[in-house]
């Protein structure tokens, strides 16, 4: 069974000699990894303390890169400390999102429409 990490001690491992990274709910020590790391030392230092998830996702590591992490794995984040590491994700209202699709298209057809009323006005008017 895998050690179950508190958000505090997750937290205390946040500097360049003791570093702990959140990836999947899991808790790695990646200290020994921070000079050997292709990206450079700050990448991993810029994701000391948070949920690393979405930046190495967003990388695209490659398979060598996540074989290394079995080594590197010290435990799971607690429940509680997951929760209070998530941010809350932003809910699309649909009314909003409705009312700026129907506006996108007033934007074409109100120009196109004037545009049309001008050279009406000029062609019939004068």
């Amino acid at each position: 069974m895998a050690k179950v990490i508190t958000l505090e001690e997750f937290q205390a491992h946040a500097t360049r000699d003791s570093l702990y990274v959140l990836v999947h709910e899991k808790v790695y020590d990646v200290t020994k990894f921070i000079d050997e790391h292709p990206g450079g030392d700050e990448v991993i230092l810029s994701e000391a303390g948070k949920d690393a998830t979405d930046a190495f996702e967003d990388v695209g590591h490659s398979d060598e890169a996540r074989e290394l992490l079995p080594g590197m794995l010290v435990g799971q984040l607690d429940k509680d400390g997951l929760l209070k590491l998530s941010s809350p994700k932003p809910v699309a209202i649909p009314a909003v999102h409705d009312a700026v699709e129907k506006g996108s298209n007033l934007m074409y057809f109100l120009p196109l429409g004037l545009l049309g009323a001008y050279f009406a006005w000029r062609f019939y008017g004068a």
